[in-house]
């Protein structure tokens, strides 16, 4: 698979930059400012729970399957030579990108139910948008890559296979209970497989722990991270930032009473721990020239199909939530029919148009925009409500 290159012009960078290093600053702010304020969503879920719909709500085949590719890139470009493979890979996942995360999740937790932002119609429809675009995203995005996934898969397959993870997914997403009992499944086979890989690569425990060393070239260079470190880092950057939004819409109504740090620990660290252990054991096969069995391949393509599947249900369920276009108003038919055509005709949009996920994260800084805006205008009546809770 060859990588795609992804080329925007400095200005966009620049508005990139200085959008992450907003985001991050206010994080930091937040949880100086209200450090032990316990925030609980409307359905809160135990921290297993939690962090299993974290997880995987806002990962997807990327995780999986990239990095066996992205190693021999980052080895060879000279952007990248500042440190290893690995740090560069986690970089591009795992740690600080999760603290937009945490930022959204924050705000929908606490901030969101004492002013309403989001129930103003104009910011309800574009936010909307911005779910369902990037749902379908998620979804062409496994349909470009699947090729090389399965060797010898025809297009008419693809289309076929991209058509019934998207059914699987819209029927996951007609009851919560599916959602949860999705992620906490996806996210144990995800460690068994890790295990699996593990095993068979012969590693010892010595060897293991070597391979895992190299991630501290990340923590070594993390200010590099803060800003696009190649045109592609640029890409993921703006892929994180159309995903921040949604993320925190969404599994901010499973927090179950965590501490303002507590939070901020939770989404920093647990989802970190599995990208590291994971990528760690890919590297170990990249640095040893280890091919990976066909079973093992197979076993990474199956994972990375549930994946997909939970990061669409989990979107379809809150943009569904948010247009209150929900199973109980549609009916089960309807519901599914309109969001499978709905998803299936975006996918489309993004083969044969100049659709990107550039324009979404785009999209999304000019409402983080908006919304430090319409804050600052409130601020009196956010001052009130944190002194009367």
């Amino acid at each position: 698979m060859q990588l795609e290159q992804h080329y925007l012009g400095a200005m966009v960078y620049e508005i990139l930059s200085v959008a992450i290093a907003i985001t991050l600053a206010t994080s930091v702010y937040i949880c100086i400012r209200w450090r032990n304020l316990e925030c609980k969503g409307p359905t809160p879920l135990s921290l297993l729970a939690f962090s299993a719909i974290l997880f995987t709500s806002g990962l997807d085949v990327g995780l999986i399957m990239f990095p066996l590719v992205e190693f021999p890139v980052y080895a060879a470009e000279e952007q990248y030579s500042f440190t290893n493979p690995l740090a560069i890979e986690f970089g591009f996942w795992g740690f600080l990108v999760w603290g937009f995360y945490f930022l959204t999740t924050f705000y929908f937790c606490v901030i969101e139910p004492k002013i309403g932002l989001f129930q103003i119609k104009p910011i309800r429809l574009i936010n909307s948008g911005i779910v369902i675009a990037t749902c379908a995203f998620t979804a062409y995005l496994f349909l470009s890559y699947v090729p090389s996934y399965i060797d010898g898969i025809t297009p008419s397959q693809q289309y076929l296979l991209v058509g019934c993870i998207i059914f699987i997914a819209v029927l996951s997403s007609t009851d919560i209970r599916y959602v949860k009992g999705l992620s906490l499944t996806s996210s144990l086979l995800f460690l068994l497989l890790t295990l699996a890989m593990l095993s068979a690569s012969g590693a010892s425990t010595e060897a293991y722990l070597d391979s895992m060393a190299n991630l501290s070239g990340y923590f070594e260079n993390i200010h590099r991270f803060v800003s696009p470190v190649s045109d592609y880092h640029g890409w993921y950057l703006f892929w994180w930032f159309a995903w921040s939004i949604m993320i925190g819409q969404f599994v901010a109504r499973f927090v179950s009473g965590l501490k303002t740090w507590q939070l901020l620990g939770a989404l920093l660290v647990i989802p970190s721990i599995a990208i590291g252990l994971w990528f760690t054991t890919l590297y170990y096969y990249f640095s040893n020239a280890i091919p990976v069995a066909e079973i093992l391949r197979g076993a990474m393509v199956a994972l990375g199909v549930i994946f997909v599947i939970n990061s669409i249900d989990s979107l379809i369920r809150l943009y569904t939530d948010n247009l209150n276009l929900d199973v109980q108003r549609l009916g089960r038919t309807k519901y599914i029919l309109g969001n499978w055509l709905l998803m299936a005709t975006l996918v489309l949009l993004y083969q044969f148009t100049p659709l990107k996920i550039e324009w979404v994260g785009l999209l999304v800084i000019g409402l983080y925009a908006v919304i430090y805006i319409l804050l600052f205008k409130h601020r009196k009546e956010l001052r009130e409500s944190f002194s009367a809770s």
